[in-house]
């Protein structure tokens, strides 16, 4: 019997120093810390979260990367240029947290990643509304009908 995969829960990030971690995160990202401890933290992402563990081994990602959704990626690009971040100044977005946990930022209006409107509501990002392209790709998985 096989069982099928339905979604991701949490992401996991081992970081070397978990304040200069959370600093990063918060700095650039509007963050509801969902629970910290001594050498954990929470980081809440509606009916999801990023768990940062303090690990001795932290190595930076080469090519592991993980897609991190954001209400808008160009303000974050913005952001991270102002703050000196060498980031590529159009379409894709990647940058590393400080223990070099690669991210690749993606703009929720442009994947069919989706929160249900309840979600949203409780993240009061009730507002965000998918682009044609990203519709199209979701009405013809079945998953959106208009």
């Amino acid at each position: 019997m096989r069982v099928r995969a339905i979604g991701i829960n949490h992401i996991a990030f081992e970081v070397s120093d978990l304040d200069a971690a959370l600093a990063f995160y918060e700095r650039f990202f509007d963050l509801r810390l969902r629970g910290r401890r001594r050498t954990m933290a929470w980081i809440d992402l509606g009916d999801q979260f990023i768990a940062l563990s303090v690990s001795d081994r932290v190595e930076p990602d080469r090519g592991r990367h993980v897609g991190l959704v954001v209400d808008d990626k160009e303000a974050l690009r913005a952001a991270l240029t102002d703050a000196g971040y060498d980031v590529r100044r159009s379409g894709s977005l990647r940058v590393r947290d400080p223990s070099g946990n690669q991210l690749e930022i993606v703009d929720y209006r442009d994947v069919q990643f989706s929160k249900t409107e309840a979600v949203l509501r409780g993240m009061e990002l009730e507002r965000l509304e998918k682009s044609a392209e990203a519709r199209a790709e979701l009405r013809d998985k079945g998953l959106l009908e208009d």
